[in-house]
């Protein structure tokens, strides 16, 4: 029986996605990127990045039966639009194909070459705070909907006073696989990499690579695009928004109200276990946090508050020009330029809520590269290309605190 339950979700997973098509649409005016968040609810498609600007592409996944009418409703708004995938299970075939030959962990030994799952992560997170105990401080601050722990490391060199915080967290949206394998990177690097040793003597860090770990493990397991959490919200529908679902500007803007939404911002601010979770063990570092930075993907982008509306914060010439430098020492690695700028088109964020509740006076969104045309399917032997070039800009980020509040 078990066997035959396994059989038949390997070839749900092999064909959850089958002719389902990508797009690439491009909206002329602010009327138009109206109308397209309409569609979004309308046709059931799945808009896979937040730009809400006139004349820049939006990828909108589509599943067959809703192509024609998307199609035609294109058409008649006078969008412009482009099939940028034909076949999106073929691209999610071939990226498991490549992940499942990718060495796992043993004994601690990560590679960069796989996406690991949630119980190979926790086994890296076990390591580091045992094999480094003077550094590596391993905390679970919560339990997700599922029951999974929610984990946290805290690196520090101890001290009598305390010291600035950047915090980091990934993960927070399902499907962004490159997210957690980014703050991996970083652990590895700031705990394992002796050469990075003076990036923890006098700034503290706290790290969550895993936010959303029912959700990442059904995009692993049954759908390779899903976006939320697993929560019960409706008869038929799961899931919530993590990243529309924290208690700032909740709900005004590029947030869904219909539940089977990706975008569905849920009943109220933080209504799942994973966003109270993440906000409290945040607020208990308050004081302390200076920068706070959340991974995402796939759009290539360094982004700051704020997400429901273009008025710049009041220290946003600042926050531009640290994205400018972190942009420059990225851009050195592997010559990729990443977009900045502050988000248009979202409300609800960690990001936002960090820096307008919180009070964080630095706080980003970094969002990660995609496989060119492929979304969220960056191929697992193009990881460590990306999470390097991060990490460049990680150290941009980490001069700029010590310079300011370290004394």
């Amino acid at each position: 029986m078990l066997c035959s339950l396994r059989i038949l979700l390997i070839f749900i997973e092999h064909l959850l996605h089958k002719e389902c098509k990508l797009y690439e649409v491009i909206p002329s005016t602010p009327e138009q990127i109206t109308l397209l968040e309409l569609l979004e609810d309308e046709c059931e498609v799945d808009v896979w990045n937040n730009s809400r600007k006139s004349k820049e592409p939006l990828d909108v996944m589509v599943p067959a039966v809703f192509q024609n009418e998307f199609e035609k409703k294109l058409t008649n708004l006078q969008l412009c639009y482009r099939i940028i995938v034909p076949d999106v299970q073929a691209i999610v075939n071939e990226e498991k194909y490549k992940n499942d030959k990718a060495p796992s962990i043993i004994e601690g030994k990560i590679s960069f070459e796989k996406y690991y799952r949630y119980a190979e992560i926790q086994e890296y997170l076990t390591y580091l705070s045992v094999e480094y105990p003077k550094l590596a401080y391993l905390t679970h601050y919560g339990v997700s909907y599922e029951n999974r722990n929610l984990s946290a490391i805290h690196i520090t060199t101890g001290g009598d006073e305390p010291k600035p915080i950047i915090f980091i967290d990934a993960g927070i949206h399902a499907r962004e696989w490159i997210a957690p394998a980014q703050a991996l990177y970083i652990l590895h690097e700031l705990i394992e990499n002796k050469n990075n040793k003076h990036m923890i003597e006098k700034v503290d860090w706290v790290i969550v690579p895993l936010a959303n770990p029912d959700g990442y493990e059904y995009s692993h397991k049954t759908d390779r695009f899903w976006r939320k959490t697993r929560s019960k919200v409706g008869r038929s529908c799961k899931g919530v928004d993590p990243n529309r679902n924290f208690d700032f500007h909740w709900r005004e803007h590029g947030a869904s109200k219909k539940l089977q939404s990706p975008t569905y911002c849920g009943p109220c601010p933080f209504s799942e276990p994973e966003t109270r979770s993440l906000s409290n063990l945040i607020k208990s570092y308050r004081t302390q946090i200076k920068l706070y930075i959340s991974i995402h993907s796939c759009k290539q982008s360094i982004l700051y508050p704020f997400g429901f509306t273009r008025t710049l914060p009041y220290n946003g010439d600042e926050l531009h020009r640290l994205a400018k430098l972190v942009e420059e020492a990225i851009y050195k690695v592997n010559g990729n330029h990443y977009r900045i700028g502050n988000s248009p088109g979202s409300s609800g964020s960690s990001r936002d809520w960090a820096y307008g509740a919180v009070g964080i006076p630095l706080s980003y969104t970094l969002e990660l590269p995609g496989g060119g045309t492929r979304g969220f399917d960056l191929p697992p032997d193009e990881i460590l290309g990306v999470v390097k070039e991060i990490f460049a800009g990680i150290k941009m980020f980490f001069n700029y605190v010590q310079l300011k509040y370290c004394y």
